[in-house]
């Protein structure tokens, strides 16, 4: 049969072709990726060197200083206590800044219509930004693990569920980023929510005590802090001891992600400030 035969024999297949799924663009994901792993490269004083002298002020202050004139949180020596709430400070805030910057920057140079045009799907884009901004936040929380430990003996009970948690919170955190990147309009906006919202929670939330040590009636308003839940349950991965129940922290978290998800599904199904 000829080719003209089959087209009228069957004149749905080239619509049966274009309803199939496109593979999947690794290239293209690849290509995002590298470009954004290359940036933190490019400053890698910035990236890491940075956080490692943060990380040593506060041990030489909240542990040596104040901490000596502590008493240990839950059997834990308090210098070792704020361990978790230190990587956990820095893994929401680096995420954010990392995912943010990562896709704000296309936007303010208008390159995003060419991100937009380009032969790779939404869930795609963000898996390539998300995922580099994750990768850069968990280099970052075990750098500044393998910092702490030259200042104080930390111990990891459950070191399957500290990786668990540290991999999903920094890829929650770079979703909220990617978000925060998305509807920022100006470069100001960026450091809007991480610096007024994000850091004073992260204080709030029992990064550098114990909510048990809270009258009861300021206990109770701090539970309704969400990042109460996520420094719990990590700090119960390294000494078995939490504020709240780690399976609440655990799903808390969850929750917190697939809302993550969701928004950003919403933002590049309207085009909400990508299109316009």
């Amino acid at each position: 049969m000829s080719t003209r035969a089959k087209d009228v024999a069957h004149p749905r297949a080239p619509a049966a072709r274009e309803a199939q799924p496109l593979a999947f663009n690794r290239y293209g994901v690849w290509a995002i990726y590298k470009f954004e792993m290359a940036r933190a490269l490019r400053t890698i004083w910035q990236s890491l060197v940075t956080p490692v002298i943060t990380t040593s002020l506060y041990f030489v202050v909240f542990g040596s200083a104040i901490g000596s004139r502590m008493a240990a949180v839950d059997g834990v020596d308090y210098g070792a206590f704020i361990v978790p709430g230190l990587i956990m400070l820095s893994l929401f805030t680096e995420s954010i800044f990392n995912a943010s910057f990562g896709i704000f920057f296309p936007k303010f140079t208008g390159t995003i219509y060419e991100l937009l045009s380009a032969p790779i799907s939404y869930a795609e884009t963000v898996l390539a930004y998300v995922g580099a901004a994750a990768t850069k936040s968990i280099v970052l929380g075990l750098i500044i693990l393998a910092t702490a430990s030259l200042f104080v003996p930390i111990q990891i009970l459950h070191p399957l569920w500290m990786i668990a948690f540290l991999v999903l919170t920094a890829t929650t955190f770079s979703l909220f980023g990617f978000i925060i990147g998305i509807w920022a309009k100006g470069f100001e906006h960026l450091q809007f929510i991480p610096m007024l919202i994000v850091t004073p929670l992260t204080f709030l939330g029992g990064a550098f005590y114990s909510i048990d040590m809270l009258p009861p009636a300021w206990r109770t308003f701090s539970l309704f802090n969400p990042v109460v839940y996520l420094i719990s349950g990590f700090r119960w991965s390294f000494y078995g001891t939490s504020d709240v129940s780690v399976g609440v922290s655990l799903a808390m978290t969850l929750g917190f992600f697939f809302i993550c998800l969701a928004v950003v599904a919403w933002i590049f199904r309207t085009g909400y400030r990508l299109k316009n």
